[in-house]
């Protein structure tokens, strides 16, 4: 009898899903893209469900960068900064040709490209800083906040408040030194830009697996699924790789749709502009919003900006795969260290992420994928400010990841 009980698969108990938090984030969902398809476009509404699907991956594999680095420094275990290499990985075999040609059917492909330079450097330090603090990065903040957690509201608020304020600050940060734009497809060719990038990327996972087995001398192995048959697909949890592939293979699908790759805090910026034109200030006249695409987004509805559709698309699969599991858990109790955190988080990455030209989804993933020699200098200067972000954490209370 012993011998059978251990080699019983030992799963989750069963969930009794959230009913009414379900019936009205599908609903959202439902109309939300019948509006955008009606108001804007079939295409815009295409990119509001890729970004239900985005929800549901993220927070079914839990996955965020802002833990996986922590573990990583705390603990010393790499097994989710290995998948998110392979997640980049994937992408970049398909992303960078279909930058380097340019168009498909028609439909004009651009990479996630921006200066390498001082602007990149400090935003991004100052970004990874405010993950550890704020709890989340970008994509991380949205989806907590679709699961129901009060917290990331706070963060999200301030996230908003600072994208706002350096989009006011950005022209100056611009002048500072820079080497410019340099996309790798473009300068090497794109079976140069290949090997280049899965090459760094497969050093990155080597250099956190030689960390790992060094420090405990065996690599964590990927848990096996947790729930009974093909049910853990609609409940949770998912493998990290299994989440990492199907974010890739998202990320690919809104290339082709939007003709940009995923990014989320352009979004921020633009929700703190139409907030503050709102209650009387005159955004309009900051240089960042005269520049034409900027001011195109100003003057017109958010839902013909496809990085917002997107984030609001993001935030109800989120919540659809938290009802469905059982886990939609709204927490109102925030002590007041947490609280501060959350702030100075929300502030340094809102902030952080407009200097750097995106945050781990649109400077990191899209930008490496995409060929962009700023996502590398993105990631180092960002993982730099983690670093600090992970040891200034006890400083507010938050316990975080036991130190060994």
């Amino acid at each position: 009898m012993s011998d059978i009980s251990a080699s019983t698969p030992k799963f989750l108990p069963p969930v009794t899903s959230d009913r009414w938090p379900l019936i009205v984030a599908a609903t959202a969902l439902v109309l939300g893209f019948l509006l955008i398809t009606s108001l804007v476009d079939l295409r815009q509404g295409a990119l509001f469900l890729i970004g239900g699907a985005l929800g549901a991956a993220l927070f079914h594999g839990s996955f965020g960068f802002t833990g996986g680095w922590r573990r990583m420094v705390v603990e010393k275990r790499g097994r989710s900064m290995r998948a998110q290499m392979l997640m980049i990985g994937v992408a970049a075999i398909a992303m960078i040709p279909l930058v380097a040609a340019g168009s498909i059917g028609g439909q004009a492909i651009v990479g996630a490209a921006a200066p390498v330079g001082v602007s990149v450097l400090l935003g991004a330090a100052m970004f990874g800083l405010g993950m550890q603090l704020g709890g989340g990065c970008g994509s991380g903040t949205l989806f907590t906040v679709g699961g129901g957690s009060a917290r990331m509201l706070v963060t999200l608020a301030f996230f908003i408040i600072g994208a706002l304020i350096g989009t006011a600050h950005l022209p100056f940060w611009l002048e500072q030194p820079s080497l410019g734009t340099f996309s790798l497809g473009a300068e090497i060719g794109i079976a140069g830009a290949l090997a280049v990038t899965i090459a760094a990327l497969a050093l990155v996972a080597l250099v956190t697996a030689l960390i790992e087995r060094r420090a405990h001398g065996n690599l964590e192995a990927e848990p096996v699924p947790a729930r009974p048959g093909w049910s853990w697909l609609w409940l949770g949890p998912w493998p990290l790789v299994g989440a990492g592939l199907a974010l890739a293979l998202l990320n690919i699908a809104t290339l082709l749709t939007a003709g940009h790759p995923w990014s989320i805090t352009y979004g921020f910026g633009l929700w703190g502009a139409k907030i503050a034109q709102g209650v009387g200030i005159d955004v309009a006249s900051w240089e960042f919003w005269t520049w034409p695409a900027q001011a195109q987004a100003l003057q017109s509805s958010v839902l013909a900006d496809t990085v917002s559709v997107m984030d609001f698309g993001l935030v109800l699969g989120a919540a659809i795969a938290a009802s469905v599991a059982g886990k939609f858990a709204p927490k109102a109790k925030l002590p007041l260290g947490s609280l501060l955190a959350a702030i100075i988080g929300g502030l340094l990455m809102g902030y952080g992420a407009r200097l750097s030209f995106g945050c781990n989804i649109g400077a990191l993933f899209s930008g490496i994928a995409t060929g962009s020699l700023h996502g590398w200098l993105w990631f180092a200067a960002a993982f730099a400010g983690s670093y600090a972000g992970v040891w200034a954490r006890p400083l507010f209370g938050l316990d975080g990841l036991s130190r060994k």
